[in-house]
Protein backbone atom coordinates (compact mmCIF):
# COMPACT_ATOMS: atom_id res chain seq x y z
CA UNK A 1 0.00 0.00 0.00
CA UNK A 2 1.47 3.11 -1.59
CA UNK A 3 1.66 6.37 1.07
CA UNK A 4 -0.99 8.27 -0.57
CA UNK A 5 -3.43 5.16 0.09
CA UNK A 6 -2.47 4.96 3.61
CA UNK A 7 -4.00 8.56 3.76
CA UNK A 8 -7.18 8.27 1.88
CA UNK A 9 -7.86 5.02 3.96
CA UNK A 10 -7.49 7.50 6.98
CA UNK A 11 -9.64 10.14 5.54
CA UNK A 12 -12.29 7.67 6.08
CA UNK A 13 -11.26 6.68 9.49
CA UNK A 14 -11.70 10.44 10.43
CA UNK A 15 -14.76 11.19 8.93
CA UNK A 16 -15.75 8.09 10.42
CA UNK A 17 -14.78 9.28 13.67
CA UNK A 18 -16.11 13.10 13.06
CA UNK A 19 -12.31 13.98 14.08
CA UNK A 20 -12.58 17.45 11.97
CA UNK A 21 -9.28 18.81 12.61
CA UNK A 22 -7.38 15.19 11.76
CA UNK A 23 -9.52 15.15 8.88
CA UNK A 24 -8.77 18.83 7.52
CA UNK A 25 -4.83 18.17 7.75
CA UNK A 26 -5.15 14.74 6.07
CA UNK A 27 -7.32 16.62 3.08
CA UNK A 28 -4.75 19.03 2.82
CA UNK A 29 -2.12 16.24 2.59
CA UNK A 30 -4.22 14.48 -0.22
CA UNK A 31 -4.41 17.67 -2.20
CA UNK A 32 -0.68 18.79 -1.98
CA UNK A 33 -0.07 15.02 -2.74
CA UNK A 34 -2.51 15.31 -6.12
CA UNK A 35 -1.44 18.91 -6.85
CA UNK A 36 2.16 17.15 -6.88
CA UNK A 37 0.98 14.41 -8.90
CA UNK A 38 -0.82 16.72 -11.68
CA UNK A 39 2.47 18.89 -11.74
CA UNK A 40 4.12 15.28 -12.58
CA UNK A 41 1.41 13.79 -14.99
CA UNK A 42 1.96 10.73 -13.37
CA UNK A 43 1.32 8.88 -9.67
CA UNK A 44 4.18 9.50 -6.97
CA UNK A 45 6.82 7.07 -5.51
CA UNK A 46 6.41 6.67 -2.03
CA UNK A 47 10.02 8.80 -1.87
CA UNK A 48 8.18 12.00 -3.54
CA UNK A 49 5.56 11.63 -1.47
CA UNK A 50 7.59 11.52 1.55
CA UNK A 51 9.04 14.94 0.02
CA UNK A 52 5.59 16.65 -0.71
CA UNK A 53 5.29 15.85 3.29
CA UNK A 54 8.19 17.45 4.40
CA UNK A 55 7.62 20.56 2.16
CA UNK A 56 4.21 20.66 3.89
CA UNK A 57 5.95 20.13 7.46
CA UNK A 58 8.74 23.15 6.76
CA UNK A 59 5.50 25.67 5.67
CA UNK A 60 3.86 24.72 9.21
CA UNK A 61 7.09 25.28 11.28
CA UNK A 62 7.07 28.47 9.24
CA UNK A 63 3.78 29.86 10.02
CA UNK A 64 3.82 28.71 13.65
CA UNK A 65 6.99 30.92 14.10
CA UNK A 66 5.33 33.83 12.07
CA UNK A 67 2.12 32.96 14.41
CA UNK A 68 4.26 33.15 17.81
CA UNK A 69 5.88 36.14 16.58
CA UNK A 70 2.41 37.95 15.89
CA UNK A 71 0.85 37.06 19.40
CA UNK A 72 -1.43 34.18 17.64
CA UNK A 73 -1.10 31.82 19.33
CA UNK A 74 -4.29 29.25 18.58
CA UNK A 75 -3.20 29.79 14.98
CA UNK A 76 0.26 28.54 16.31
CA UNK A 77 -1.19 25.82 18.17
CA UNK A 78 -3.44 24.33 15.17
CA UNK A 79 -0.31 24.82 13.19
CA UNK A 80 1.92 22.86 15.76
CA UNK A 81 -0.67 19.84 15.90
CA UNK A 82 -0.95 19.48 12.31
CA UNK A 83 2.68 19.07 12.09
CA UNK A 84 1.80 16.69 14.47
CA UNK A 85 -0.40 14.85 12.29
CA UNK A 86 2.15 14.80 9.06
CA UNK A 87 5.18 13.63 11.27
CA UNK A 88 3.20 10.80 11.90
CA UNK A 89 3.15 9.26 7.96
CA UNK A 90 7.15 10.67 8.08
CA UNK A 91 10.23 7.89 8.92
CA UNK A 92 11.81 8.94 12.11
CA UNK A 93 13.81 11.88 11.94
CA UNK A 94 17.79 11.33 12.72
CA UNK A 95 19.12 12.62 15.94
CA UNK A 96 22.01 14.75 15.81
CA UNK A 97 24.70 12.27 17.09
CA UNK A 98 23.14 10.07 13.87
CA UNK A 99 23.42 13.19 11.93
CA UNK A 100 27.12 14.65 13.44
CA UNK A 101 28.22 11.38 12.77
CA UNK A 102 27.59 11.18 8.62
CA UNK A 103 28.82 14.66 8.54
CA UNK A 104 32.33 13.48 10.09
CA UNK A 105 31.86 11.11 7.68
CA UNK A 106 31.33 12.69 4.40
CA UNK A 107 34.60 15.65 5.68
CA UNK A 108 36.84 12.24 6.02
CA UNK A 109 35.69 11.30 2.76
CA UNK A 110 36.25 14.78 0.88
CA UNK A 111 39.56 15.02 2.25
CA UNK A 112 40.00 17.85 4.10
CA UNK A 113 37.49 20.40 3.42
CA UNK A 114 37.34 24.34 4.72
CA UNK A 115 35.04 26.64 5.48
CA UNK A 116 34.78 27.50 1.91
CA UNK A 117 33.87 23.86 0.69
CA UNK A 118 30.67 24.06 2.75
CA UNK A 119 28.27 23.81 0.06
CA UNK A 120 30.12 20.92 -1.22
CA UNK A 121 30.11 19.39 2.24
CA UNK A 122 26.53 20.11 1.96
CA UNK A 123 25.51 18.65 -0.57
CA UNK A 124 27.39 15.17 -0.65
CA UNK A 125 25.67 14.97 3.20
CA UNK A 126 22.32 15.87 1.82
CA UNK A 127 22.75 13.37 -1.05
CA UNK A 128 23.90 10.65 1.64
CA UNK A 129 20.71 11.01 3.43
CA UNK A 130 18.39 11.32 0.83
CA UNK A 131 19.95 7.70 -0.77
CA UNK A 132 19.61 5.93 2.61
CA UNK A 133 15.80 7.62 2.73
CA UNK A 134 16.79 8.97 6.20
CA UNK A 135 14.61 12.13 7.19
CA UNK A 136 16.60 15.46 8.46
CA UNK A 137 16.35 18.69 9.34
CA UNK A 138 18.60 20.82 6.80
CA UNK A 139 19.43 23.61 9.80
CA UNK A 140 20.18 21.53 12.28
CA UNK A 141 22.60 19.99 9.17
CA UNK A 142 24.24 23.40 8.19
CA UNK A 143 24.90 23.87 12.14
CA UNK A 144 26.58 20.96 12.69
CA UNK A 145 28.65 21.02 9.29
CA UNK A 146 29.81 24.64 10.54
CA UNK A 147 30.01 23.53 13.65
CA UNK A 148 32.62 20.80 12.12
CA UNK A 149 34.68 22.57 9.89
CA UNK A 150 35.28 25.29 11.98
CA UNK A 151 36.75 22.78 14.63
CA UNK A 152 39.29 21.81 11.55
Amino acid sequence: MTLAEKIQQEITAAMRARDEQRLSCLRMMKAAIKNKEIEKRAPLEDSETLSVLSTLIKQRQDSVEQFTKGGRQELADKEAAEIVIIEGYMPQALGEAEVASTVRAVIAEMGSPTMKDIGAVMKNTMAKFSASGARVNGKQVNEIVKRELAGK
